[in-house]
């Protein structure tokens, strides 16, 4: 059994829209295929994210999306990894620790900065992932959200 990832591309889109939907609906989200498939056609098409397909024996298995903001300060391009799903199929074979690990890859090949996520306070099973992958949590920031 092996995970392959690529970076993804419109020939992908099918796939990654099937995948993006079912994430969705893990957050609460209605069903909208159709949408999916607009809303990461755009970003594809206008280069406002990068896609990472992974595929567990051939069949598609999970995808990341990261965004890209930069550090005035630093003054240097970070990559927010937005998403990170894992088809249930998939799940327990590591395509979410392949994928993490292909988004570092990613960013440090393009001389970012580093990379950047966020995670609900009860999702322990992804903050676990994270710790054993070498995150760490920033102790010394707050997100403030306006609407």
């Amino acid at each position: 059994m092996s995970t392959t990832i690529h970076r993804a591309d419109a020939n992908d889109l099918d796939t990654l829209a099937a995948l993006f939907d079912a994430y969705r609906q893990f957050y609460e989200q209605p069903a909208d295929l159709a949408g999916a498939r607009a809303f990461l056609g755009a970003r594809i098409e206008r280069g406002e994210s990068v896609l990472l397909l992974a595929r567990h024996d051939e069949t598609a298995a999970g995808f990341v999306q990261l965004y890209p903001i930069f550090s005035s300060v630093r003054m240097g391009r970070v990559w927010t990894l937005n998403d990170l799903y894992v088809a249930p199929a998939a799940r327990r074979h590591g395509v979410a620790r392949a994928l993490l690990d292909a988004a570092v890859a990613f960013a440090r090949d393009g001389g970012a900065l580093g990379l950047q996520l966020e995670t609900a306070p009860d999702n322990h099973a992804a903050q676990t992932l994270y710790r054993r992958a070498g995150w760490a949590q920033d102790a010394n920031l707050h997100f403030h959200f306006y609407f």
